[in-house]
């Protein structure tokens, strides 16, 4: 069944955020996860803003499970009200170096998920004892950071290729790990699938994030496939790691 489209306050005055939600086949309270895209590429392009983001075969995963999935689209993007501002360079030139901006950034993603949740506890079909965060590249390391945050809230997080700047930016060596750190203070499992080739995070340096997410005391497992940024659809190097991991969430 393919996702229906509702919209919901975002933190913004008279700006609504768009969610995309696919649900099984049932009238009751189910486990729901929140799974976040990621950013623009470079952020010049303004035309990427307006695509949505529900991958087809991630709602099929986490349906087919028994999940909800719930695809939020933050102020700007995929049908979102608002202006997308997610640590954008004031010249145009796309996306911030600068810490300072690019941690703004990361923090008004913050809110928009924090208005997420606040509508999920709203709903009747949501299980709230299990409810789980995932995504992609920034809606990845987004996942990992918010489990943190909100630690009573969520059972779990999955991060696909995360990350808050890229290589092109020597912030990232700083950047990035800080804020994968703040998803340490969450002692609910995550996951963490990367790709070996990715191009805009070396495996090494996705190592060392993990290692220091688990060095500040958070739990997870690391995987590495041999595959680039587009690692979220390649299933067939990925679901047997995921399957474990849900298992564990629905046990």
């Amino acid at each position: 069944m393919p996702a229906s489209s509702i919209f919901i306050p975002s933190p913004e005055p008279n700006v609504r955020l768009k969610l995309f939600v696919a649900r099984p086949p049932t009238d009751d309270p189910v486990p729901t996860i929140i799974f976040n895209h990621g950013s623009t590429g470079r952020g010049v392009n303004k035309a990427v803003y307006s695509r949505r983001w529900c991958p087809s075969h991630m709602q099929d995963y986490f349906t087919q499970r028994g999940w909800m999935v719930v695809f939020p689209q933050r102020r700007g993007r995929g049908g979102s009200e608002g202006v997308y501002g997610e640590g954008l360079a004031a010249d145009g030139s796309g996306y911030s170096c600068q810490p300072d901006i690019a941690l703004a950034g990361f923090e008004r993603a913050v809110a928009d998920i924090d208005a997420v949740m606040a509508h999920l506890k709203t709903r009747k079909d949501v299980d709230f004892g299990r409810i789980a965060i995932g995504g992609a590249s920034r809606g990845g390391i987004l996942s990992i950071a918010y489990a943190g945050m909100r630690p009573e809230s969520l059972v779990g997080a999955v991060n696909f290729n995360g990350g808050w700047l890229g290589r092109a930016c020597p912030s990232h060596e700083t950047v990035n790990p800080l804020i994968f750190k703040r998803g340490a203070a969450n002692k609910a499992p995550t996951i963490w699938l990367h790709g070996s080739y990715d191009q805009y995070y070396r495996i090494a340096h996705c190592r060392r994030n993990f290692d220091g997410f688990v060095a500040a005391g958070g739990k997870g497992t690391f995987n590495a496939a041999p595959m680039g940024h587009s690692l979220l659809f390649k299933p067939l190097l990925w679901r047997k790691h995921l399957d474990a991991f849900m298992q564990r969430l629905e046990a």
